[in-house]
């Protein structure tokens, strides 16, 4: 072959692996690892009738155009089984393993739907992952303790599952977490540290939870329920530091002790505290602005505080309330700023309304069960509740 034929040969040679880049680059291939993983995914779930997720999924083409499925080069970085709109039907089966061999993955969703079985450890694989939400399934067992080798991770959704067994402590130490959502479980044991300096949101609501509250929750919280738990012991010293919070949910637990007068002051819209054990006096500092308070069904006591007349919603019954009713609550009420004031069940003795003043039909007012008779009457809440007046026996045995 001459000179001239060699140089044709090589411009052809090299045409070819230009030609051949250029459909690589244009039809990238999924790694292998992530497509077998996909694949094993596929067959362990189906839709649920109704459902159309899994239309795409046909693996004669590029995976990277599966709906739920988001690629960066040839791996997995995202997975969002089931269709995200609310009420649609979601998924069924069980979660594979298989999930732990996306090791590019940052984010992993499970809409709601039928997806039963444990949680697989390989998901403790995936290094990269910032968010891990399964909620709203039938996902049992443990949480794996494994989980908290994901340092990564800011959020954290396992709600409205069939988990059970404890918390792992070292989920609590994961240091980038903002969110963990963790409510209507059979979750049992303490509440473990959380130490990361980011969390914003702990709901741990709905499950079994035993034991006092840990002292290293992070001054950044601003969303906090713990309600329908059977957690006990004192909250002063916990609460006082959480001066962010917007929302507090301690309800029906078995909390003791007074509540912190600061805690009236934090930028909170709802504050719910009732059907505890809190006792002693509430004399919050200033004009409590929090829109709903509930410290209904506790042991609290003494006077009730004129700095609650600029509540919206205020749940002040069952407790042991003494004292004539603020003047400033009865205006607010009759003026219709305050729409809800439960007053019943208490040893209040007073209240300046005239038994001819009108009621406004938006708000709602129950006093009955004091050591008073009351001037006017009201529907209450409760319809089996007859007696509008405390015998006279039970207000002089609590005088003295």
């Amino acid at each position: 072959m001459g000179k001239q034929g060699r140089k044709r040969l090589v411009s052809y040679a090299l045409f070819l692996a230009a030609l051949f880049q250029c459909r690589f680059l244009a039809f990238a291939i999924l790694d292998p690892l992530d497509f077998l993983a996909l694949q094993l995914i596929r067959k362990s779930m189906n839709d649920l009738p109704g459902s159309s997720f899994f239309a795409s999924w046909d693996f004669t083409s590029d995976p990277c155009n599966f709906t739920g499925v988001y690629c960066e080069s040839d791996k997995v970085i995202a997975l969002n089984l089931g269709d995200p709109r609310a009420g649609f039907p979601g998924l069924t089966g069980r979660l594979d393993t298989a999930i732990g061999k996306l090791s590019a993955l940052t984010e992993f969703s499970l809409v709601p739907g039928r997806v039963f079985g444990s949680l697989p450890m390989s998901i403790s694989r995936l290094e990269n992952l910032r968010v891990l939400a399964i909620t709203r399934n039938f996902i049992s067992g443990d949480i794996p303790a494994s989980l908290g080798r994901l340092r990564r991770l800011k959020t954290l959704d396992l709600s409205y599952n069939r988990l059970t067994g404890k918390i792992p402590r070292s989920i609590g130490t994961l240091p980038e977490l903002t969110n963990v959502l963790l409510c209507h479980n059979n979750l049992s044991g303490s509440v473990p540290p959380f130490l990361s300096q980011a969390l914003t949101r702990l709901d741990l609501k709905r499950n079994a939870l035993t034991g006092s509250l840990p002292n290293s929750f992070s001054p950044s919280l601003q969303f906090l329920s713990l309600s329908w738990n059977q957690l006990t012991g004192p909250v002063d010293s916990v609460l006082s530091r959480l001066d962010q919070l917007s929302f507090l949910d301690l309800s029906f637990n078995r909390f003791t002790g007074p509540i912190p007068d600061r805690v009236f002051s934090f930028p909170l819209t709802n504050l719910h505290l009732q059907r505890n054990s809190f006792y002693g006096p509430v004399q919050p500092g200033d004009q409590v602005k929090i829109s709903t308070v509930d410290l209904s069904h506790n042991m609290l006591s003494g006077r009730i505080s004129p700095m609650f007349s600029t509540v919206q919603n205020l749940y002040l019954n069952h407790n042991r309330f003494t004292g004539q009713v603020p003047d400033s609550l009865v205006d607010r009420l009759l003026s219709a700023s305050l729409q809800t004031l439960y007053l019943q069940h208490n040893f209040l003795t007073g209240i300046g309304i005239n038994p001819t003043a009108e009621i406004p039909q938006s708000t709602s007012l129950c006093i009955q069960y004091n050591c008073m008779v009351p001037p006017v009457q009201t529907p209450c809440p409760l319809k089996f509740e007859t007696q509008k007046t405390r015998p006279t026996s039970l207000c002089n045995e609590w005088k003295g």
